[in-house]
């Protein structure tokens, strides 16, 4: 009788585990989803919703192919620059009174002559009506005498929702996420959208308003777990670029860019 060895015995049942794996892998083989590497996932965990702003101008009609689809179908883009305020003083004791450092002006001087540089005809500025926010603006106004600016109480500061994981710092009550969740909602809903079909060329608007509001808004925009906006770090003065297509197709550009400042007033 022939002896098996140790090792011998090994080598049978690694090939015996083989075998199992093999008609395992056969038996399973009408299912598209690889999960062995991130790259051979070939269906996507979640398709792009076109209608994201319900305004996808295949729902509002019935017969695509028709001269009036070209009338309610967008054709412009619209380009988002979504800045963060300046460095404030934050040991001050309310937001009315969180003014903007001597770091924080210089900081949105500099985002001021960036945006200018950029030679892009804006067609607006919306503003937090918070006070770093609005003295942040109003130093990027001096870039832009005519600009038209409105305020908008919904970009105020907040907490948009439980961040995931959970913050290891900062406490936030359920109440907070409560009442500030929402507004921030409504915020992104009122400024991200796909272009008016009566807009017949590309627009170039600023958006100045906070670090939270931001991450949240980048998150939202692409269809990502809003979740993980604390994930995100933006720097003062930063530049968010965000682009939506007429389609309803989004994209960023740019995300927390400060590479215009040196690096002393590069803070967050």
């Amino acid at each position: 009788m022939v002896s098996v060895g140790r090792h011998s015995r090994w080598l049978y049942a690694v090939a015996g585990s083989g075998v199992v794996l093999g008609l395992f892998s056969y038996f399973q083989s009408e299912k598209k989803v690889v999960h062995n590497a991130w790259t051979t996932n070939f269906e996507p965990s979640r398709k792009w919703d076109f209608n994201w702003d319900k305004r996808d101008y295949s729902h509002l009609i019935n017969d695509k192919s028709n001269e009036d689809a070209k009338k309610v179908k967008p054709t412009a883009r619209r380009h988002i620059f979504l800045i963060r305020h300046g460095q404030y003083e934050e040991q001050a004791e309310s937001d009315d009174k969180r003014r903007l450092t001597a770091t924080g002006r210089k900081q949105a001087e500099l985002v001021g002559q960036r945006l200018k540089e950029l030679k892009f005809n804006y067609t607006r500025m919306v503003r937090s009506t918070m006070l770093r926010a609005q003295e942040t603006s109003n130093i990027i106004l001096e870039n832009f005498p005519d600009l038209p600016k409105e305020d908008c109480d919904l970009l105020k500061e907040g907490a948009p929702i439980p961040p995931e994981p959970p913050a290891r710092n900062w406490e936030i009550s359920d109440e907070t996420f409560l009442k500030d969740g929402p507004r921030i909602e409504a915020a992104f809903k009122k400024h991200f959208h796909r272009a008016d079909v009566d807009q017949k060329s590309d627009s170039y608007e600023i958006i100045v308003c906070h670090g939270n509001v931001i991450r949240y808004f980048i998150l939202r925009l692409l269809q990502f777990p809003p979740e993980g906006w604390l994930r995100l770090q933006l720097g003062h003065c930063s530049i968010t670029w965000v682009v939506i297509g007429p389609s309803g197709r989004a994209g960023v550009n740019a995300i927390g860019d400060v590479g215009f400042m040196p690096k002393e007033l590069m803070t967050g």
